[in-house]
């Protein structure tokens, strides 16, 4: 079996405020990127082994696939005698959902192969217990995660934008994003206001804290905003990725 495992893009992200368990509140509405998205290649084998092309990325127990598949072995009761082979696409430390991905669809990938042992609240509540955001990839189309993020609406689907997505050299780690968000500062002179493109909100709440500590992001970000050719410019996620929105051509605005 061979699946896709999309990125996505956050057309909106507010952070409501910080929870007595350490993590935050947030709203936020996600869409996935069809035409970007790592590789997963499963095949039967004696064992299972985990294997990636990407050097740096952890093949152990560390892993998102790794503990996807491990958790699922737990709550079907089954052995994976399986290989799983990952082929990156998607940059790590960019605000892509890239790992995230990786575990949802592995996580369908393996109730498939089983045969539906578990039902959807069930894959839910594993991918909920794995990372915030890899519930919603268990999901088709447009959705709004609140909570943490394992609260999912689906909502209509935005119409299609030409963007251009501008991945620095640079990760930017979540959890430092979401721990600097309550005492940063927005830096004079840049933009932090929503934007609206055909009836979309763009805003982004972590880049006032991403921007603070890597400047280069903000400087990124107004850069675009000065081209003629964009009509709007954001942070995705907790970065580093910036999002460019692109205007149509026969557009004389």
């Amino acid at each position: 079996m061979t699946i896709s495992a999309p990125a996505k893009i956050n057309l909106s992200l507010r952070v409501v405020g910080r929870r007595e368990d350490g993590f935050h509140d947030i709203d936020t509405v996600v869409v996935k990127l069809p035409g970007l998205g790592d590789e997963l290649v499963i095949s039967e084998s004696e064992s299972f082994s985990f294997t990636c092309d990407t050097p740096g990325v952890p093949t152990d127990d560390s892993n998102l696939v790794v503990k996807a598949l491990h958790a699922f072995e737990t709550a079907a009761g089954i052995t994976c005698t399986l290989s799983i082979s990952l082929k990156k696409t998607i940059p790590h430390g960019a605000g892509l959902g890239g790992g995230s991905s990786d575990a949802a669809m592995t996580l369908k990938a393996l109730n498939e192969i089983y045969g539906a042992p578990l039902g959807p609240d069930e894959l839910h509540s594993i991918a909920a217990s794995l990372g915030s955001d890899i519930p919603l990839f268990l999901m088709d189309g447009a959705v709004r995660c609140t909570g943490r993020g394992e609260i999912l609406e689906p909502v209509p689907s935005p119409p299609a934008l030409p963007i251009v997505l501008l991945k620095p050299s640079f990760p930017v780690a979540t959890p430092d994003a979401y721990k600097r968000w309550q005492d940063s500062i927005e830096l004079p002179g840049v933009t932090y206001a929503a934007q609206s493109v055909n009836g979309i909100t763009l805003v982004n709440d972590l880049e006032r804290p991403v921007f603070q500590k890597h400047r280069f992001l903000a400087e990124m970000k107004m850069w675009l905003l000065a081209r003629k050719e964009v009509s709007a410019a954001m942070m995705s996620g907790s970065g580093s990725t910036m999002i460019a929105v692109l205007r149509d051509p026969n557009d004389s605005a």
